[in-house]
């Protein structure tokens, strides 16, 4: 048992990611949100009265139900697919053929390792194949799948999965510049180190177009 809460530490503090898709139960949505907020609700108090808090103190009475509210109607809000974005679609009828750049869209996620911040930007592109999807929809769609337990790895891959599947093509990229709260405020407790990862997905495995494309956003990582 201790040989396996070791393995699942290691595996958390070096953030190892270990599937493309968030980790769900089966039976996730067989209660309601409410249901959710008031069983949380309860876990919290349970927490805060181990750390030996007093719950009946003015500023840290409503912290259960704060807290509770904030992780099903926020910060894991998209966990729920119901609140996934709608993609409306329009067909490329000014023919540009060019590449599409969404840059420094605001990132706020969580770790899953640690439930930490992660906070950060995503650059986003593509190239039509006939349809281009509209520029608000693609902060919508990062701001849904960082909306719940995360590692910056999938993230990436889930944003580009998502805008192949509206969009019709494999030419999308994303990469993403994030620093991680479990590691800038606890651990190593380095402030200044920041993670950057990327998906790239049809042409942009191209050197010449990934090159474009980090050129455009003006990160000069090697990939």
């Amino acid at each position: 048992m201790i040989q396996n809460e070791d393995f699942q530490d290691e595996l958390g503090n070096d953030h190892i990611a270990t599937s493309a898709q968030t980790p769900m139960r089966n039976d996730a949505f067989a209660i309601s949100d409410e249901e959710k907020i008031e069983l949380i609700k309860k876990d919290v108090e349970n927490i805060l009265n181990t750390l030996g808090l007093d719950l009946t103190d003015d500023s840290l009475k409503g912290t259960p139900n704060r807290v509770a509210k904030m992780f099903v109607k926020e910060i894991f809000g998209g966990l729920n697919p119901n609140k996934k974005p709608s993609s409306s679609t329009f067909d490329n009828k000014y023919k540009y053929g060019e590449m599409l750049v969404e840059k420094n869209i605001v990132v706020y996620s969580t770790c899953e390792h640690h439930l930490l911040p992660i906070v950060g930007r995503a650059h986003v592109a593509y190239i039509s194949n006939g349809t281009v999807v509209g520029l608000s929809k693609m902060n919508r769609i990062v701001d849904y799948y960082a909306k719940r337990p995360q590692v910056q790895e999938r993230l990436n891959i889930q944003i580009v999965q998502e805008l192949q599947k509206v969009l019709g093509t494999e030419d999308v990229a994303c990469v993403i510049d994030a620093k991680h709260l479990c590691v800038n405020s606890r651990g190593i407790r380095d402030i200044e180190s920041s993670t950057v990862t990327a998906e790239f997905g049809g042409k942009f495995k191209e050197d010449k177009v990934r090159r474009e494309f980090l050129d455009y956003i003006k990160l000069d990582t090697q990939f």
